[in-house]
């Protein structure tokens, strides 16, 4: 595809939220933390540098800088995170997505959790299979003792991603992976049931066809120790089944990956097998892979009655496949083995986000036989012109090195990519280019978002209003009801306009499958989705879901019940916080508040912060906790006073009966924005220095689900995506 001549520069569109969004997170600041750019010349800053890789090839440079930048200035492409942070600065790492190998020996081992810490200070997300390390017990002859197994190097890889924090602003997430047939299988399936283990871990297990098939006969299954070879032991295939979906009805952990699907669609079979993924799984790569990522707007691509236009369609595909093999070049990759590795390949992916707004503009429900439809026509058609133009590249800059015995070189294709399509994490970019996430249903309705200077704004579905504007319905009413409760399941509306603005949970998981399998058959690599469930759903439920999702081809498969975790707490509606308005009401059984004697005992302890050290003391009545004195040494005078006053307040609360462990329950896991890694434990606030502080005291920890709090502002975050997302401040785990 040729330049066009004489081609200008447009206006960006920039709606309230990615300007807010940019300037906490994108924009260039000073050493003050003065912001010291503006939107386009963000845009500007990425284009150009992006573009700058054509000259190698006798593009122009100019010309292809217009093109980028314009493609994102308007909403229609984004590429992900760190190629909007980094590109045109001295960090310049543009990935979003690694894999890095896990060998068995130390040497191995230590190195990958080094090569680690350096992909996570530099802004990427790691994934990892452990299935050859030794299982837990088994032989170490060097030393004559005896192996801890996977799990244990797990949490050494899960501390480092507490210590390091994600390109300077945030820690890290992962992926581990276990083969079903290892030795450890039963064990790593529970480590997020029975402890708050690896918190900066998505789990999977890695299931073959050949479990598969031993499940449906309802046979024994062979574990095999990683380090021999050989069979060491057998557990029934349904038990193993059994724990798997009971453990991610508990928790949504562990999800599936479907090794054989995707090691069928590997197209460079000899440069090893993909047993990895990234953290949200949605990226098979090959050990040191990394791959470079981006999405087209839908709702840009269609009018307001969701036609697509699909010339813009095509040319906005073709231009984002040049933008994305661009980055390849221009990239500053954080190891030399990765370097290597993804230039060889050359592998991108490229897919969509503001699917819910496409369906919404068309009328069409999320999940029905339409939307199914559109789904495989859109994906289809991207996935066609990507190829045609990773062709048409390679006509002109030469196929990937490795295209020798590639799935294209038997198929006589010459392409400049090893995969050009895949269906990720659209978080952060997606509130950028002010739509929905990914091919996920909306959550909510309505809801709430932090503005500057703390203030809480209200936002309503744009569609939905125009929608009860059309059809003459009381708005005022209706939207009354859908901002206390996300939904318009208690509106009086017609059946059609429910179904077509069903949110989350009001799909069944059979339509989010079919929705994920529908994207996934014209996908080169996989589809990052979450399956979401009621609350109410049960485990059975979860077992058909996951064989439905074998059965339909899907790659691999995460699902997550609603407040599945015991401190989760849904937050849908604009109208409400807290507990679903269906939950049971604690009850007014409070004591009367204790009189003081004039002498109690007690016990102080010390709390590094990043304020100083905080000093508590917490006294004992009738060997209950009774107040807590709160000082923090050298901090100002403001900070002396909050914690003075928190300190206070926790005391009213224990003179008043309120056990200690509710207090700590509220404190714990509040996020700040100056966090520290103290003694073997990450501070992340005063409050919560506080409640890890009364702990000591106590000699016992109070175990909370911390992972379902926004650590930013310590607001219910939603699974979507494969991750962890915050509605209210844009913060997301995993990209």
């Amino acid at each position: 595809m040729s330049a066009a001549n004489n081609i200008e520069k447009i206006k960006p569109q920039i709606s309230e939220n990615a300007l807010r969004v940019l300037e906490k997170r994108y924009l260039k600041k000073d050493e003050n933390g003065t912001v010291t750019e503006t939107p386009e010349n963000l845009l500007w800053r990425v284009a150009s540098e992006i573009a700058s890789a054509e000259s190698s090839y006798g593009g122009d440079v100019n010309e292809w800088s217009v093109r980028f930048f314009n493609i994102m200035a308007d909403m229609s492409f984004m590429p992900n995170s760190p190629t909007l942070m980094n590109a045109g600065t001295p960090r310049g790492q543009l990935s979003a997505c690694f894999v890095l190998p896990i060998g068995d020996s130390m040497e191995e081992i230590f190195g990958s959790l080094s090569a680690t810490a350096l992909v996570h200070k530099s802004g990427g997300g790691t994934g990892f299979n452990f299935s050859r390390v030794r299982p837990a017990g088994d032989r170490v002859r060097s030393t004559s003792g005896v192996a801890s197994g996977p799990i244990s190097f797990m949490e050494l890889f899960d501390h480092t991603t507490e210590v390091v924090k994600q390109g300077g602003t945030r820690r890290g997430a992962n992926m581990g992976i276990l083969d079903a047939s290892h030795p450890d299988v039963m064990n790593f399936v529970k480590t997020k049931t029975e402890s708050a283990k690896l918190t900066n871990f998505n789990i999977s297990i890695g299931v073959s066809d050949a479990f598969m098939r031993t499940l449906a006969e309802d046979g024994d299954w062979d574990l095999v120790n990683p380090r021999t070879g050989e069979k060491c032991g057998s557990v029934r295939a349904s038990e193993l089944w059994e724990l798997l979906t009971e453990s991610a009805w508990k928790t949504g952990d562990p999800g599936i990956l479907f090794l054989d699907k995707i090691e069928v669609c590997n197209t460079v079979p000899l440069c090893g097998k993909l047993e990895g993924t990234n953290p949200c799984g949605e990226q098979p790569l090959l050990p040191y892979e990394s791959c470079n990522l981006g999405s087209i707007n839908l709702i840009r691509m269609a009018d307001d009655r969701g036609e697509i236009n699909w010339d813009k369609l095509e040319e906005t595909a073709r231009v984002a496949v040049r933008f994305l093999d661009d980055v390849i070049d221009r990239n500053n990759y954080p190891l030399d083995e990765i370097s290597k590795m993804t230039r060889s390949n050359r592998k991108i992916g490229l897919g969509v986000m503001g699917w819910a707004e496409l369906l919404f503009a068309r009328g069409v429900r999320y999940g029905g036989r339409e939307s199914l439809a559109l789904a495989e026509k859109i994906m289809g058609f991207i996935q066609e012109t990507g190829h045609s133009e990773s062709e048409a590249l390679a006509a002109v800059r030469g196929s990937f090195p490795n295209w020798e015995g590639s799935v294209w070189a038997n198929e006589g294709r010459k392409m400049r990519n090893a995969t050009v399509t895949t269906i990720a994490p659209t978080g952060t970019i997606s509130i950028i280019a002010d739509c929905s996430s990914g091919i996920e249903p909306v959550f909510a309705l309505a809801y709430r978002r932090k503005a500057f200077n703390d203030e809480t704004l209200i936002y309503t579905n744009q569609y939905l209003e125009k929608e009860l504007a059309r059809a003459c319905l009381d708005r005022a009413a209706i939207l009354e009801k859908v901002l206390n409760d996300g939904t318009l399941a208690s509106c009086d509306v017609p059946r059609h306009v429910k179904d077509v603005f069903a949110t989350a949970h009001e799909i069944s998981f059979a339509e989010h499958i079919e929705m994920q399998a529908a994207f996934q058959k014209y996908t080169d690599n996989a589809v990052s989705k979450t399956i979401n469930m009621p609350n109410s759903a049960t485990a059975d439920d979860v077992r058909r879901a996951y064989l439905m999702a074998y059965e339909t081809g899907c790659k691999g498969i995460t699902i997550y019940r609603d407040r599945c975790r015991e401190s989760q707490v849904l937050y849908m509606g604009a109208g409400k916080e807290g507990a679903g308005k269906n939950e049971p009401k604690p009850e007014g059984k409070r004591s009367v508040k204790r009189r003081r004697p004039s002498n109690l005992q007690g016990t102080t302890v010390k709390i590094a912060t990043s304020f100083g050290n905080l000093y508590l003391t917490l006294n004992l009545l009738d060997n209950s906790p009774f107040e807590l004195f709160a000082t923090l040494g050298k901090s100002g005078k403001d900070t002396q006073a909050h914690t003075e006053a928190l300190g206070r307040l926790i005391s009213l609360a224990l003179r008043g009966g309120i056990p200690v462990k509710e207090v700590i329950e509220q404190l714990k896991g509040i996020g700040g924005g100056q966090p520290i890694f103290e003694g073997g434990d990450m501070i992340l606030s005063l409050p919560d220095a506080i409640a890890q502080g009364l702990e000591k005291a106590l000699g016992e920890t109070v175990e909370i689900a911390r992972e379902d709090m926004c650590p930013v502002c310590g607001a219910p975050t939603i699974h979507a995506e494969g991750c962890l997302r915050c509605v209210s401040c844009d913060y997301s785990k995993c990209f």
